[in-house]
């Protein structure tokens, strides 16, 4: 069960410690802004654990392309095997994708009534499951128990914990969020994904979708900026931007290429759900690995990174 207070949340208006600012600059915790390098990108792909065939993708877009790290599903049906390939690849930053909705839980279905659908999955009603955690006392007690179960899971794998992030951003929810920073020190958590895509930087980089990017935008960005508050006074790292909510599923070589040529002076994330097995996975599996986005990413003043390196800083 969560623990009041365990990650580490100062209470009062003053958070004194470090933390990482949305322009890529340091606070030391006093108000002094120490310069930071301009641009370093983590490259991610969500679902690990996900099928045999995500598995294998992961595991090619790392060896042969740009991807520094991908966001574990601890009890998905293909978890044991991504754990496997996550041990023969040291270089991969392997973190926790927090599976709340819509994903086989950890915990049995019984012991979590108030989140899991008949057949014993947990409910794709994202809406539903929002409202149960807010104002459901035993709801957010279930919530609260799957999130330490999935930690404890990851834990077992034996793999270094890169980082955190929601399944369908999920982690957005101010009380999964205070659920996850709670367990920060007894799992060595140091960073979590804030999801958050500036739109008219995105719209910049890519020149279409501009209603849907700014429909992101203003879905997520109150909740991504009281997350991101809740990191820092927590002491976590986070990206400063993320690319790809708005092309989900189609992070094309094209975009991609725009992407890296107008990257912000900032920590930028690239966000990917790599496949084998389906078209538009294998799209964003052959972006990741091609030659002209590996010399994008890797010219002078850029610096591919993981979260956990992030955190070290």
């Amino acid at each position: 069960m969560v623990r009041p207070n365990q990650g580490g949340i100062k209470e009062g208006p003053v958070c004194r410690r470090a933390f990482q600012t949305d322009a890529g600059l340091v606070n030391n915790g006093t108000g002094t802004y120490l310069p930071a390098l301009m641009k370093r990108l983590i490259v991610t792909a969500d679902d690990f654990g996900l099928s045999v065939s995500v598995n294998e993708a992961v595991e090619d877009a790392h060896r042969n392309g740009i991807l520094t790290c991908a966001s574990l599903m601890v009890a998905g049906p293909a978890a044991a095997d991504a754990v496997a390939r996550a041990r023969r690849l040291p270089g991969l930053g392997v973190g926790l994708h927090l599976v709340l909705v819509d994903g086989a839980p950890v915990l049995p279905a019984g012991a979590l009534p108030a989140l899991a659908a008949p057949g014993g999955r947990l409910t794709r009603d994202i809406v539903r499951t929002a409202f149960a955690i807010q104002f459901r006392p035993d709801a957010r007690r279930q919530m609260e128990s799957e999130v330490h179960a999935q930690f404890d899971a990851f834990r077992r794998t034996g793999l270094p914990l890169d980082h955190v992030n929601g399944h369908h951003h999920f982690h957005l929810h101010p009380r999964v969020a205070d659920a996850i920073v709670a367990e920060a020190r007894e799992f060595n958590l140091r960073a979590v994904r804030v999801p958050y895509e500036p739109p008219l930087a995105s719209y910049g980089a890519t020149g279409h979708r501009l209603g849907r990017r700014l429909l992101s935008a203003a879905v997520h960005g109150l909740p991504a900026a009281a997350l991101r508050r809740k990191l820092r006074c927590a002491g976590l790292a986070s990206n400063d931007f993320i690319f790809g909510l708005a092309d989900s599923g189609a992070m094309t070589r094209a975009r991609v290429l725009n992407f890296l040529t107008h990257l912000p002076p900032a920590v930028s994330e690239l966000y990917f759900h790599p496949d084998t097995s389906s078209q538009a996975g294998m799209q964003e599996l052959a972006a990741l690995t091609d030659k002209d986005a590996a010399a994008l990413a890797r010219q002078p003043g850029i610096e591919l990174i993981t979260f956990a390196a992030l955190a070290r800083r």
